[in-house]
């Protein structure tokens, strides 16, 4: 059977974990635990000098050094427990969005085989009178340009038909809408930002979160999505 070893001080012999073997099991960790702290200090008081006993301020001192020190190591486990926790609630939360098109802030859109339209956003602060857009497919060819009302100011819906200047339908593939509106008198290209289709969800990490997989463009946080569309 195992016994526990006293200290001689009836502080430490009446708060030290009971039950547990003199040798404690090998730490694969490398770390201090509990019972090393106490058995340390045990050794400490006990081969201290009797003239020159261990003063009690620099004892308790120690053993709440040690308390503090445990108890960030479990606040960090709790904080790490969490951040799981609330990936995974993220995702399956995000998981909805699967099947529809959610608004990001780029200016590169999909357009689908089947599909005949590229929806986006142009943000202008102010009210311009007429906003240009340009369509220009992967190596940066013109493919197209349309004109949009920009009177009202603020967001301004724009849509793409995904055909070219002569009305040939375009191939599928990703295309570029970069529109430019005149503000204070002098022609500015303007924030666009378009519609892509959710295919999938991945769970990601704690500092990423969710990840949402869009179709023919790629990954792109949740966090980062500014609107949802229903078609």
């Amino acid at each position: 059977m195992s016994s526990v070893s006293q200290t001689g001080n009836p502080f430490l012999d009446s708060v030290r974990l009971q039950g547990k073997p003199e040798t404690p099991a090998s730490n694969n960790n490398q770390q201090l635990t509990q019972e090393d702290f106490f058995k340390l200090l045990g050794q400490q008081l006990s081969h201290q000098d009797p003239f020159k006993p261990v003063e009690n301020d620099k004892m308790i001192s120690q053993m709440s050094s040690f308390a503090t020190v445990d108890g960030i190591k479990n606040l960090n486990n709790e904080i790490t427990n969490m951040n799981k926790t609330m990936t995974s609630s993220q995702a399956l939360q995000a998981s909805s969005l699967v099947g529809r098109k959610v608004l990001v802030p780029s200016n590169e859109g999909y357009l689908a085989p089947g599909s005949n339209e590229v929806k986006g956003v142009v943000s202008a602060g102010k009210s311009t009178k007429e906003i240009t857009v340009r369509v220009e497919d992967e190596k940066g060819q013109l493919v197209n340009t349309f004109k949009v009302d920009g009177s009202a100011g603020g967001n301004i819906d724009v849509k793409w038909d995904g055909k070219d200047k002569d009305g040939k339908t375009m191939p599928s593939g990703k295309y570029t809408l970069k529109a430019t509106g005149s503000v204070d008198g002098e022609s500015q290209e303007l924030p666009t930002s378009t519609f892509a289709h959710v295919t999938s969800v991945s769970l990601g990490n704690a500092q990423t979160g969710a990840v949402l997989n869009l179709k023919g463009v790629g990954g792109i946080k949740l966090a980062d999505v500014l609107a949802v569309s229903e078609s």
